[in-house]
């Protein structure tokens, strides 16, 4: 007990310090934009050194990008979660509409105002959505692993968990543009991305008058 408790205090200092990081910098994103905040200015604000922030974070793009890592988490758990027997695509667009709901109403412990400071931010600041796409690599490679295990495939073998954990990534990418956008006028994410996974059932020509 006497060896553990020390480790135990330093790992809960460690996420204190990252929560007021990642705190800190949303507050000045929302106030300044994202180009115009600093690393500095955000490591001050917590009264910490550049250097501390960097054993943290590699750049403010991943300080801004850590919502999208627990989307990313609560949707491969909550996919994972879903009936066995549900077909892949109900499944996966269950999924993302119920964790894009959650974000937006700050269930399931997101915080809904951190997550309309990231659309904005990455409306107006094209590093970031840059950055974003980097990201959404792995978290394909991530989607294609959990799809291949609940359909039963080898992902080294077999293209389907591939395609699907693409479509699926694409798709969820295309409805987070249109709502920023306003495509769909004045629709969530959540209406967006459910709009977004019907499509795909209806097939891509529009219906003819």
């Amino acid at each position: 007990m006497t060896v553990t408790e020390p480790t135990g205090r330093r790992e809960r200092k460690k996420l204190r310090t990252r929560e007021a990081l990642i705190s800190s910098a949303f507050e000045l994103f929302a106030r300044k934009g994202f180009e115009a905040t600093t690393v500095e200015e955000i490591a001050d604000a917590v009264d910490v050194s550049s250097r501390t922030f960097f054993r943290y974070f590699a750049s403010k793009e991943d300080v801004a990008l850590t919502f999208q890592e627990e989307q990313h988490a609560a949707l491969l758990a909550a996919l994972a979660a879903r009936p066995a027997d549900e077909p892949i695509m109900t499944a996966l667009r269950r999924t993302v509409v119920g964790i894009a709901r959650a974000c937006e109403q700050g269930e399931q412990g997101f915080d809904p105002d951190r997550f309309q400071c990231l659309q904005s931010l990455m409306a107006s600041s094209s590093a970031l959505l840059a950055s974003s796409l980097e990201h959404s690599q792995k978290k394909q490679a991530d989607l294609t692993r959990a799809v291949a295990d609940r359909m039963g495939l080898d992902p080294a073998t077999d293209l389907r968990p591939h395609v699907v954990a693409a479509t699926a990534i694409c798709t969820m990418n295309a409805a987070a543009d249109a709502m920023r956008a306003g495509v769909l006028g004045d629709a969530c994410l959540a209406e967006t991305a459910d709009r977004a996974f019907a499509i795909l059932d209806e097939g891509w020509d529009p219906p003819r008058a």
